[in-house]
């Protein structure tokens, strides 16, 4: 048994810390995944055509992918995608978008900031997300979207993120009314 440095945490000592963050260290099969995820997407974009690829802020990440429904006014499926807070790309999570265009739903997946190049505040990412969010919304119709059909989803770091946005006050911060 390796040598335990001071706890940190909790119990955990850096070591054990670092290694709770890390994927790697609980699933070996990791980066097979994560090719699969990429090569699924790279497929589902071939098929469904490139998406539609849009600012909703002024930083060079601040742009969502937009893949539309065959029909106007449909519902809206807002993606954020996961990546420790430390990688992913929305093109990378494309794979979903081919069944919700299908069933009749748009999907956007919105690009934001990894930790690292944010001096490390999560803070900044949930800022992100949330203005990407209150982009949608105000530009539903633009992505042939309804705004009242507008529904959430994250994975992995990314339902932390998504969670954040479920909790923001959009009439006080955003000036965003419910429909």
């Amino acid at each position: 048994m390796p040598e335990r440095g001071p706890a940190v945490f909790l119990d955990y000592d850096q070591a054990a810390l670092d290694a709770a963050y890390d994927q790697a260290a609980y699933a070996a099969n990791r980066e097979q995944l994560v090719r699969r995820r990429i090569g699924d997407s790279a497929a589902a974009r071939a098929r469904l055509g490139a998406p539609e690829r849009v600012a909703y802020g002024e930083a060079a990440v601040e742009r969502l992918d937009i893949y539309r429904a065959a029909r106007d006014r449909a519902p809206i499926f807002v993606f954020i995608h996961g990546g420790a807070w430390r990688g992913g790309r929305a093109e990378e999570y494309a794979a979903a978008g081919e069944m919700l265009t299908a069933a009749g739903a748009c999907y956007l997946v919105p690009d934001f900031s990894w930790v690292q190049d944010a001096g490390g505040s999560l803070m900044v990412l949930a800022d992100q997300v949330r203005r990407a969010v209150a982009w949608v919304y105000r530009n539903a119709a633009r992505c042939g979207g309804d705004p009242s059909r507008l529904y959430l989803c994250g994975q992995s770091s990314g339902g932390h993120l998504a969670a954040v946005v479920l909790t923001t006050d959009w009439p006080g911060e955003f000036d965003l009314q419910r429909t």
